[in-house]
């Protein structure tokens, strides 16, 4: 509920602080009943005071906190609990939501009116700030404003294809670019949209009534928009046009790739189309180069971890694997590893499919297989050109795998990708490739795995104890502590942490993620057991004998350090 000192109409107030007088006050409640303009805005009019009067008279003697709206970043999913035409009405914007307490920048938040009806509407409790006219509205165009643009081109979308067949004829070029203007500002709209936001992928999919866009941030997919179904040709062609495929090949997947600038940057986008039962889907992979983190030290490796994967790639030849599952990384891990060998007297030379993000000073191939430019032709033309360091995309199969054997024991390091789901398992997956034991162990010099967490939002992270029962599935004990290299902390003491949800994670509790990392360096104790076919098991029971932190223990260590929850350490790791 609203203290009752704050009843107190605005002009007293003004009035109570010697900034407006009688005569003035009762000239302003004239021109404002004749008008129906607020009192404040009458007032600041007239010329008597200023905008920044107003909130300062309201902070000063209702105790209501002045915030400025310009420096304050507001989630859109905060801002559409309070609809615009209400917010505009009463020219006030939502700005934080705290369990079921709401905060609301009003321009006057005497407004009792207001208040009760958000209250009503919303069923939270409004803690109002003030903030001035001019602050409320580009807050309120800034905020609406994508979202405002989404809500007419909804509507301009309805006239598309209303005399069209599903699935019927396009028509030309010329005409789809003419007629259906709209649909040019929806996929615009949709991929600025998502840059801005940090989204990874956007995924247009069709369905039996409808089309669904998804935006995938911090892994997770969410829905972004739903368009009507008679516009879902228009837009897979609109896509197809920007990165240069066959619009006319719908039965056949697809891969392109769109270069564009959103905010004056320059964004890749990865384009791949596939038919399903209601239409093609589209996934759209963001490879934007200003997110990308080229400092190994930045990206989350345990200290002693990232010790044993820069003397690997330090090396004048050898393997080295990075392992994990789609999205986990593995491209920034290796680029990383590149941008920290690249220097002016080492030729280093890539052959990827695709090309994720040009990086300055090497040699990047990409491979096209459809005209025999395979991962393994490409590293048989390496070899003739005088490489130091090679990365191929990812070992694929048996040629790939034995030519880069070859290259690595020719004097050359090797960095490469691997599909397995932790770094012992790398071993069993080579052989079973058909690669021989006694060239296995010769060459492979360090294998990573690795995934991707969830950060705890900094904004509104919270400390808490942990249960002994959680303590006990996670394994922690003294000598767990010891080996994460926290000796310090107490097991009686633990604190954990997570985030309650603000505007910033958009309610989450996380924003961002950090890598977790399992570096088995080839020792030679890890040799002999390669030569003697060693199960998984026995080659990660030695390799975590001699120091190496499995995925969970990472993980482990970045609850212990305030960086993520143990609800994503059981989700990511086993």
């Amino acid at each position: 509920m609203v203290e009752p000192k704050k009843r107190l109409r605005l002009g007293d107030a003004l009035l109570q602080d010697g900034l407006v007088n009688e005569e003035q006050l009762q000239k302003a409640l004239e021109i404002q009943k004749q008008s129906g303009k607020r009192l404040g805005a009458v007032l600041v009019e007239m010329g008597v005071v200023t905008e920044n009067d107003i909130v300062t008279v309201l902070g000063k003697q209702l105790g209501i906190p002045y915030i400025n709206l310009s420096n304050y970043l507001i989630d859109p999913a905060t801002v559409r609990i309070i609809p615009e035409n209400i917010a505009r009405r009463h020219q006030l914007i939502p700005i934080n939501k705290v369990g079921n307490k709401l905060t609301v920048a009003m321009v006057d938040p005497l407004n009792i009116l207001a208040i009760d009806d958000i209250q009503f509407m919303t069923g939270l409790v409004v803690k109002p700030v003030v903030a001035t006219s001019t602050d409320i509205n580009e807050a309120l165009n800034n905020a609406y404003g994508s979202e405002g643009k989404m809500d007419e081109l909804m509507e301009d979308l309805g006239d598309i294809g209303k005399d069209a067949n599903e699935g019927g004829d396009l028509g030309n070029l010329e005409e789809l670019d003419e007629n259906d203007a709209p649909i040019i500002r929806l996929v615009n709209l949709v991929i600025s949209n998502a840059v801005t936001e940090g989204v990874s992928d956007i995924h247009i999919e069709p369905f039996d009534k409808d089309i669904r866009i998804r935006y995938r941030l911090d892994g997770d997919l969410r829905i972004n928009m739903e368009p009507p179904k008679r516009a879902q040709a228009a837009i897979t062609s609109r896509v197809k046009i920007m990165s240069q495929l066959d619009i006319a090949e719908k039965r056949l997947p697809q891969d392109g790739r769109i270069k564009i600038k959103v905010n004056n940057r320059p964004v890749d986008l990865r384009v791949a189309t596939i038919p399903t039962v209601w239409g093609e889907k589209i996934v759209m992979r963001i490879l934007d180069q200003s997110n990308l983190k080229l400092d190994l030290t930045d990206l989350g490796f345990e200290p002693k971890s990232l010790e044993k994967f820069m003397n690997a790639i330090a090396m004048p030849n050898g393997i080295v694997l990075v392992t994990g599952p789609t999205g986990s990384g593995k491209t920034t891990t290796l680029y990383s590893a590149l941008h920290t060998v690249n220097q002016i007297d080492v030729n280093v030379m890539t052959a990827e499919d695709p090309v994720e993000y040009n990086l300055h000073g090497i040699n990047q191939v990409q491979c096209k297989a459809e005209i025999g430019l395979t991962f393994a032709a490409a590293l048989r033309s390496f070899l003739r050109l005088d490489p130091d360091v090679i990365m191929v995309g990812e070992i694929r199969d048996f040629e790939t795998c034995e030519i880069a054997v070859k290259a690595s024991l020719t004097g050359h390091l090797v960095l490469s990708t691997l599909h397995t789901n932790d770094a012992p398992s790398t071993i069993g997956r080579l052989l079973n490739m058909g690669i021989e034991p006694f060239m296995v162990a010769t060459s492979l010099i360090l294998v990573q795995a690795q995934r991707l967490v969830k950060v705890i939002c900094k904004d509104c992270k919270i400390e808490y104890k942990p249960k002994p029962d959680i303590l006990k599935a996670l394994g922690i004990t003294p000598e767990l502590l010891v080996k994460l290299e926290l000796p310090h902390l107490n097991l009686k003491n633990l604190l954990f942490y997570k985030g309650k949800g603000c505007e910033k994670c958009g309610g989450k509790g996380y924003k961002g993620r950090v890598g977790i990392y399992e570096v088995m360096a080839v020792t030679d104790n890890i040799r002999r057991m390669i030569l003697d076919r060693a199960s998984t098991l026995e080659l990660k029971e030695t390799a975590h004998n001699e120091g190496m932190l499995t995925l969970r223990e990472s993980a482990i260590r970045k609850v212990l350090l305030g960086k993520t929850t143990v609800d994503e350490v059981f989700a990511v790791t086993a």
